[in-house]
C-alpha cells in the first residue's frame, strides 16, 4: 500500500523558518518525481517544488530563495524534505506531498498524495 505521510507543519511568525517531511513508501519511488503542492484557503492547489531521483530541482517563483527541497533515496522509502525560510503570511495553506512519474505542475499529472499538513505563518 502505498503512503505518502506529511509532518512538520504549525504555527510560525512571518520570517520564520519550519521544515517539512514526507515519508513515501509501499513501493519504489527511484523513477518518480516528488513534489510539494500547496493550498490556501479558498485557492486551488498550486505547485511549489520537485526534486527528482538525481537531486536535481525546481522551484515556483513564489517561493524560489526561500524553499529548499531535499530527498533521501533509501532502498524501499524516500524522505522528501522542504526547508521553508523567511515565511510570508502569504505561505499559509495546506501543503500536500506529492509523486508522479513524469514532472508536472498540474494536479492532473500526479500519481499519489499524501492527507497535507497545515501551515499557517501569522504577521
Amino acid at each position: 500500500q502505498v503512503q505518502l505521510v506529511e509532518s512538520g507543519g504549525g504555527l510560525v511568525q512571518a520570517g520564520g523558518s519550519l521544515r517539512l517531511s514526507c515519508a513515501a513508501s509501499g513501493r519504489t519511488f527511484s523513477s518518480y518525481v516528488m513534489e510539494w503542492f500547496r493550498q490556501a484557503p479558498g485557492k486551488e492547489r498550486e505547485f511549489v517544488s520537485a526534486v527528482w531521483w538525481s537531486g536535481n530541482t525546481l522551484y515556483a517563483d513564489s517561493v524560489k530563495g526561500r524553499f529548499t527541497i531535499s530527498r533521501d533515496n533509501a532502498k524501499n522509502t524516500v524522505t522528501v524534505y522542504l526547508q521553508m525560510n523567511s515565511l510570508k503570511p502569504e505561505d499559509t495553506a495546506v501543503y500536500y506531498c506529492a509523486a508522479g512519474l513524469t514532472y508536472t505542475q498540474s494536479t492532473y499529472g500526479i500519481d499519489y498524495w499524501g492527507k497535507g499538513t497545515l501551515v499557517t505563518v501569522s504577521s
